[in-house]
């Protein structure tokens, strides 16, 4: 276009609203709250037990007994949730730990709410951490056995909640694990209790400092038999689909970085709660190029939240969420 056939002065100046920080403030279409975060926590068995993850800076396994103080800090950043991973120290081929009535995670779930009543736990639902094999469900034939794990799963669901559990968040993509622990929990009368569903989980390498946080990297294989494609998104809202028909009160995708694709159109199908999961890759990333000074660490890390929000989520689960919240309070 010539010139001469622009307005003189442009009838829309973006620039405009960008001037100060208040008018960024003022227009700003995302926003964050502290609680709209949950904070994973791994647990391990013992007393006065801290240890750092050596691929996760800042993040420890805590054994129950550090618990309550953990706990306070988090409450006194404005987030009212948590998501817990326990570490046992025997496993077996079926994972018999995670649905012992005195396991290290049900251990967690009482020591906290013992001291913070009105914290939110939560507990990942899955075998993986306590197999002696590291998949998520009971291994036949060399293969996992999606039906022989549904009731154990649904066992370690029911003996997390009888501990004290607000919400149990089954995650190891087993078909058909929504409509078994919401029929085991309703049967035992938690008929209340929400169910978080791992419902759109994909086979990620973003998963790799996890498997070291929670000591839960399989003895033979890997989990691409029942963890998603990550070339598929159609299919992605069939799995969600699916959990949502059996039950689920609030669906998650995971992770959240590289799939936000997912988590929007998630977001424009369905009217639950949604949940995107920043995984440990995804963490340990910005921690190693913050380390060497390639980025901003704070502009980063709050740029990547605010994506997974603008895309859709209505609940961040991330290992920055403490860092998050105390910026979110300056």
């Amino acid at each position: 276009m010539e010139k001469e056939n622009w307005p003189i002065t442009p009838p829309w100046r973006g620039r405009r609203l960008r001037r100060t920080e208040a008018l960024r403030e003022l227009v700003a279409e995302t926003r964050l709250s502290p609680q709209g975060l949950i904070y994973p926590l791994f647990v391990v068995e013992g007393k006065r037990q801290k240890q750092e993850i050596s691929s996760m800076p800042g993040i420890y396994r805590l054994s129950p007994d550090l618990l309550p103080q953990e706990i306070e800090e988090v409450a006194a950043l404005d987030i009212h949730a948590v998501l817990l991973f326990g570490l046992p120290e025997v496993k077996d081929e079926k994972g018999s730990q995670a649905y012992h009535p005195r396991g290290v995670t049900q251990q967690a779930i009482r020591a906290i709410k013992k001291s913070h009543p009105d914290m939110v736990v939560a507990c990942d639902v899955c075998l993986c951490e306590y197999t002696s094999h590291g998949h998520c469900g009971v291994v036949a034939n060399g293969k996992v056995d999606n039906d022989s794990t549904l009731e154990l799963l649904a066992q370690t669901a029911l003996s997390q909640v009888q501990a004290g559990a607000d919400v149990v968040a089954p995650s190891a993509m087993m078909d058909g694990q929504v409509a078994t622990i919401r029929e085991k929990l309703d049967e035992a009368g938690f008929t209340s209790t929400p169910i978080m569903a791992y419902a759109a989980k994909y086979a990620s390498a973003f998963y790799g400092p996890f498997r070291e946080a929670a000591a839960s990297a399989p003895q033979f294989g890997d989990r691409r038999s029942y963890q998603m494609d990550p070339a598929n998104a159609r299919e992605a809202l069939h799995e969600l689909e699916q959990d949502v028909a059996e039950g689920a009160d609030i669906i998650m995708v995971k992770p959240a970085l590289a799939y936000l694709d997912i988590v929007s159109q998630a977001r424009s199908m369905f009217s639950l709660p949604l949940a995107a999961y920043n995984v440990s890759g995804e963490y340990a990333m910005v921690k190693a190029a913050a380390r060497l000074g390639w980025i901003d660490e704070k502009r980063a890390i709050l740029e990547i939240i605010t994506s997974i929000k603008r895309a859709g989520a209505d609940i961040i689960i991330s290992y920055h969420a403490k860092e998050v919240a105390r910026w979110l309070k300056e």
